[in-house]
């Protein structure tokens, strides 16, 4: 089995132009453990792994298992990116919403392709 984590991190840090010390500082590690995880050199822990989930918005299988680079299987990238600009004006109530109808979607798309 492919682990895609290492270059998923790295994919989608760069697609919303975050650095390693940005992404670091968020994650209240070292920028350098940001570096070694891109580099494969090391595993995050399952909650560092839930963490990233939350601020790329990709559940934690997909993060693993898919690689994220190829553009079926980045559905959201897009979205990500004017989400993660615009996300201060909305509230969590919004940030609910839209997550339920993303989800909804991705289920979806998921029993059409024969994966659910």
């Amino acid at each position: 089995m492919n682990n895609f984590f290492s270059s998923n991190l790295k994919f989608l840090r760069n697609n919303l132009n975050m650095t390693q010390s940005e992404l670091a500082n968020r994650m209240n590690k070292d920028y350098s453990t940001i570096g070694k995880w891109e580099l494969g050199q090391r595993n995050p822990t399952m909650e560092d792994m839930l963490r990233l989930s939350d601020i790329f918005n990709v559940n934690v299988q997909d993060f693993v298992d898919k690689d994220l680079r190829i553009k079926e299987n980045n559905i959201l990238s897009e979205f990500d990116l004017l989400f993660d600009k615009h996300k201060d004006i909305l509230s969590e109530s919004d940030k609910n919403i839209i997550k339920a109808i993303i989800e909804q979607r991705k289920k979806e798309i998921d029993r059409e392709q024969g994966n659910g």
